[in-house]
């Protein structure tokens, strides 16, 4: 097969998520609702933790950043999918497919360990409350997140310069509504399946262990409750349930070979990690948080007041 080096100038093709006829734009209409519900919801969440002094704790600023790096996964998909369906043009430039590659990369990979962080903190402030200061402290939440940006970002880079020295066909179809690592693998025409092990390595690593960290801890706050472990189920069940849809959808298509990757299928179970858990983690970190109510409450409050 004829292959050709990768360029700056040369283009892909994203063959996005709206195929489906007449349904064309009732998807549309759907997924831009649901990317405005998602952007003013986490917005509202982290200007709420910003204004509300009792929310500057290291729970609230590590769930800032979540609220953060959903705010920008959900705006590096949604937008190009929503382009190339009013526009009709489904190109995308290589420059712009490498940095499309390495930022979602660097957010999924983020917000994995994130989450493994965010239950390490309330894996202490449950079970040993009385050490929460020392082992949560300023300064071990901000290695925390800086450790997280950091090696989410290094493993990114690395990925994409690997993926985009490889040789492509020249077909440049790219079947699916971002570039991602996965949705290349079928453009390269060499043997992939030794760079296939690096990924499921790394996925092994930044999407494996931080779930089985969340796991793990929750089992220890329900042994720890004792008499309120059935508070402790109903308090934990909606987080573990988000956090599993991330996790089981991201692994799903990052430990897989491309050999079992399926188009279409491979699209739905994105729209999961990039645009479902990016439009829950606010509500389900708000809505059923007394502090975050609180604070929204005396902040409405205040500003009907002026």
């Amino acid at each position: 097969m004829k292959t050709e080096n990768q360029t700056f100038g040369a283009e892909f093709i994203l063959l996005g998520f709206f195929q489906y006829g007449q349904m064309n734009t009732v998807l549309f209409v759907t997924i831009a609702g649901l990317f405005s519900v998602t952007l003013m919801g986490n917005i509202i969440l982290i200007h709420l933790i910003r204004l509300d002094t009792p929310l500057h704790t290291p729970m609230y600023f590590l769930l800032s950043q979540l609220s953060f790096i959903d705010m920008m996964y959900i705006s590096t998909t949604v937008p190009k999918m929503a382009a190339n369906f009013l526009s009709n043009d489904k190109t995308i430039t290589s420059l712009d497919c490498k940095i499309h590659t390495f930022v979602v990369l660097t957010l999924g990979g983020t917000e994995a360990l994130l989450l493994g962080f965010m239950s390490y903190d309330r894996y202490v402030a449950i079970c040993h409350p009385l050490h929460y200061p020392v082992f949560m402290s300023k300064t071990i939440c901000l290695s925390m997140v800086t450790c997280a940006w950091a090696s989410s970002s290094i493993n990114a880079l690395i990925h994409t310069l690997h993926v985009f020295q490889l040789p492509f066909c020249t077909s440049r179809i790219i079947n699916h509504f971002f570039c991602e690592v996965p949705s290349l693998m079928p453009l390269v025409c060499e043997d992939t399946s030794q760079y296939e092990y690096t990924v499921l390595f790394s996925g092994l690593i930044v999407l494996l262990l931080p779930f089985m960290a969340i796991l793990a801890s929750y089992a220890f706050y329900q042994m720890s409750s004792g008499k309120g472990q059935t508070k402790a189920i109903s308090t934990c069940s909606s987080h573990l349930i988000v956090a599993s849809l991330f996790y089981g959808a991201t692994l799903s298509t990052y430990t897989r070979p491309h050999s079992l990757h399926y188009p279409e299928e491979d699209k739905v179970v994105a729209v999961f990690y990039s645009i479902i858990t990016p439009l829950l983690n606010p509500f389900i970190y708000s809505l059923r948080n007394k502090e975050v109510m609180g604070a929204r409450k005396k902040i409405t409050k205040a500003l009907l007041l002026e």
